[in-house]
């Protein structure tokens, strides 16, 4: 049976690698390796961990990742250089499953522009680039740059190459966002159909969403006969980003009718891992993005919410649950336990150990006390902030802030920096300028706040807030998150959570001179 007669559709999550290319969407290898167990656990086929050959930090990342996941396969993208691929075989080494992801661009304008090269020599190139992949492991994903620009004998031809030097995955993607779905399925079934030994090998979609057309050129890839999906969580990357996982996936098992084909992610896993992507990343989702967003499953219409009271199904295509949205939101509060609380924490697909438990806990009873209504997404929010912070060398300990009718404020900030404990006492134009100016005065370093946003993570006046803080030093660029009910302390721990991952991409001491 050939790979196009195969009813499953391989998920390829390339957020820890293309989605990171972001601008401001780095993230720290502790970050990583949080989402890279989320993919697993969710049931990613495979995860491209990095790009080896980018930096030290880059392979520490992929070969650290593929230490530690064990059902994934994990992926590290090469050039069609020798030195490329030697990396990142190195990189993936430990991996129970591993995969080399070699590329070259093939279209006229990147080979005579970016390449400066020969079609015959880029032929060439493909030739030596995945054999020597092949060389180091039996899963090579050979892809052809901006193969939606690429003159189609040329691509029967670099495709045929590629497979026959070992490929087992052919990518063809949309890498500028620039086709339509007929142009992409016709792409792939015409190269399929003309490429002799095309059989032996998987065909893949990578497509950006420069025209929004991400998703939709995916599925359509499908249809002419890929069989797997190169994505992202919440559809973040270059430019526009990548087509959405979730999307992707759902649409799928959605439309089974006319699309006949499965993944083998685990669709109630989708909602956290939008979360937990969306707080590392600092990007926020949009409300009426879909299947994640906020008002996905929300219905404001008397018309709409008519239909929901006698039928679901009259406005609804799919389950709330399905994705991990909850369909209850008011079930905890004040008078709640340790037991209540985590049974939540377990419901909500949550594992952390007895101190990040207690310090939860803690945390959860003092948020009861002050907030009448406990959403679940207050619980998410509380708990991926704790175990964002808990090993950071930078926390904050206590604020208090004081604001006058002239505008004039002061604060009054306790912070620990490598456990210890320091005050201060400023004053600003604002609350969270005065906040800010705190911790810059007890922290080593004055950067650039590129962006601060806030919005509240429920309804409701005493709705707790969620911050998100990008600063920039030396050309350094790292986001934080913080979440709280009072507005400013949830600034100071996005500013904190900052703070922190510059502290470690510049190794130096957090401390500030003093004397």
């Amino acid at each position: 049976m050939s790979h196009r007669d195969d009813n499953r559709v391989r998920i390829f999550d390339t957020t820890l690698r293309d989605g990171e290319q972001s601008p401001g969407a780095s993230m720290t290898l502790e970050e990583k390796l949080r989402i890279a167990e989320m993919l697993e656990t969710m049931g990613v086929d495979i995860i491209e961990a990095g790009f080896a050959i980018a930096s030290n930090g880059d392979f520490d990342c992929v070969n650290k990742i593929a230490k530690q996941v064990k059902n994934s396969t994990v992926c590290s993208l090469a050039r069609a250089a020798l030195g490329d691929i030697d990396r990142a075989a190195e990189a993936i080494k430990p991996a129970a499953s591993g995969r080399i992801h070699t590329f070259i661009a093939t279209s006229p304008l990147h080979m005579k522009v970016k390449l400066q090269m020969e079609p015959d020599a880029v032929i060439d190139a493909i030739h030596q680039s995945v054999s020597r992949a092949r060389g180091y492991v039996d899963d090579v994903e050979w892809s052809a740059e901006d193969a939606t620009r690429t003159d189609m004998d040329f691509l029967y031809r670099a495709v045929d190459t590629a497979i026959k030097a070992g490929a087992t995955t052919i990518n063809l993607p949309d890498t500028v966002g620039y086709t339509t779905p007929e142009e992409y399925g016709k792409m792939f079934s015409d190269v399929i159909e003309n490429v002799a030994n095309a059989d032996q090998a998987i065909f893949s979609t990578h497509c950006h969403n420069d025209l929004g057309l991400a998703v939709a050129n995916s599925l359509a890839g499908v249809m002419g006969g890929a069989r797997q999906i190169e994505c992202t969580i919440n559809g973040i990357g270059e430019r526009a980003g990548n087509a959405a996982m979730e999307e992707v996936v759902m649409a799928l098992r959605t439309r089974a009718d006319v699309m006949p084909f499965a993944t083998n992610i685990v669709t109630t896993d989708i909602l956290r891992a939008s979360k937990l992507v969306s707080t590392v990343t600092g990007f926020s989702v949009q409300n009426n993005k879909a299947i994640v967003g906020a008002n996905a499953f929300a219905h404001e219409s008397g018309i709409h919410q008519d239909g929901m009271l006698k039928n679901a199904e009259t406005y609804e295509i799919m389950t709330p649950e399905s994705v991990g949205v909850t369909k209850t939101t008011l079930v905890m509060g004040k008078l709640s336990g340790r037991a209540a609380f985590a049974d939540k924490l377990q419901e909500l697909g949550y594992e952390v150990g007895d101190n990040a438990f207690q310090d939860c806990f803690k945390r959860f009873k003092e948020l009861a006390d002050r907030k009448k209504t406990i959403y679940d997404e207050d619980i998410i929010a509380l708990v991926d902030d704790e175990v964002a912070t808990a090993s950071y060398r930078l926390q904050v300990i206590s604020l208090n802030t004081h604001t006058s009718s002239d505008g004039t404020s002061v604060a009054d900030l306790t912070m620990t920096i490598d456990g210890e404990e320091r005050k201060t006492l400023v004053y600003g134009s604002g609350p969270m300028d005065a906040a800010f100016n705190g911790i810059k005065q007890l922290v080593d370093f004055s950067p650039k706040l590129v962006l601060f946003q806030v919005h509240a993570i429920t309804q409701g006046t005493d709705a707790q807030a969620e911050c998100t803080v990008r600063l920039e030093e030396e050309g350094r660029m790292v986001n934080g998150q913080g979440a709280h009910e009072d507005t400013v302390t949830a600034a100071a721990r996005a500013y904190v959570a900052a703070a922190n991952k510059l502290l470690v991409k510049r190794g130096k001491s957090p401390l500030a001179a003093t004397g």
